[in-house]
């Protein structure tokens, strides 16, 4: 099957492009976020890896001619986890957070949550494809992003915002000019997860409530999210209330002992 064949696209604004996976049909698909700039683009998570995502990516002519460019497209790990992750070797230049370089560096299956089954994969890749073959593909990453940070694409930048919880490396980027918020798996219109390896509830609790003040001080309109749909500023709220006022200490519990079951399976499985 062919890139062309395997993602699709839409534009949902000036100079930026959601994409999808069109055979993987699960919650775990991942959102693909890709902006132009004009000195540099950027991709935001990069999906499965299992067809090329930068031979998508050009075939379709979203970024237009690039001919004049001075850099290569940078790809983003909002975080290192496999829905997000597996794409990212397929780029010349790669960041993700400092606290998950070694992970994506070393390609461990283990941090990057690798679970994936046949029956999400509704359309073989490949002649033969089996989903218990699939590994991310370890990549030295080129950027070593920190809180703090600024990404620089010319016309518009991106605010890299540390917010672990979900995963010890969890970021968002926030476009503050346009007041974009990037969240990656942070924050999403569903279930929070916080029992996942290198999940940690308190750090969560404290990510959520930056969240808050970014809605209130009305720094945040519109979120894309690393997965389903996008939402704005209300409901931004509403997610993140809803976080910090259910995260108890029986939630803490049953977390602990979810992450317990669920670390023991993914060693079995992956590693």
């Amino acid at each position: 099957m062919s890139a062309l064949d395997w993602y699709a696209h839409k534009s949902v604004g000036d100079g930026l492009f959601w994409i999808q996976e069109k055979f993987y049909q699960s919650g775990n698909r991942a959102n693909i976020w890709v902006i132009r700039g004009s000195h540099q683009d950027v991709v935001i998570d990069a999906g499965l890896g299992l067809r090329s995502l930068p031979d998508y990516i050009k075939s379709t002519g979203i970024l237009g001619d690039d001919s004049q460019r001075k850099n290569p497209i940078l790809a983003i790990g909002t975080h290192v986890h496999f829905d997000h992750s597996g794409g990212l070797h397929q780029f010349q230049q790669v960041g993700v957070h400092k606290a998950e370089v070694d992970a994506l560096a070393n390609g461990d299956n283990f941090e990057t949550v690798t679970w994936l089954s046949d029956r999400e994969i509704v359309e073989s890749p490949t002649p033969g494809w089996r989903a218990r073959q699939y590994r991310v593909k370890a990549i030295q990453p080129t950027h070593i992003l920190q809180e703090g940070d600024v990404i620089n694409l010319g016309d518009r930048q991106l605010s890299v915002l540390h917010m672990p919880g979900h995963s010890r490396g969890s970021i968002c980027l926030h476009d503050v000019e346009h007041k974009l918020l990037f969240s990656g798996d942070v924050v999403y219109d569903g279930a929070m997860i916080d029992w996942l390896p290198h999940s940690h509830v308190g750090d969560y609790v404290h990510s959520c409530e930056r969240l808050l003040a970014l809605a209130e001080q009305e720094q945040v309109e519109q979120v894309l999210p690393g997965h389903f749909h996008t939402f704005g500023a209300k409901r931004l709220q509403r997610l993140a209330s809803n976080y910090i006022s259910g995260a108890g200490a029986c939630h803490r519990l049953t977390a602990s002992a979810i992450r317990s079951v669920a670390s023991l399976a993914l060693r079995t499985s992956c590693c």
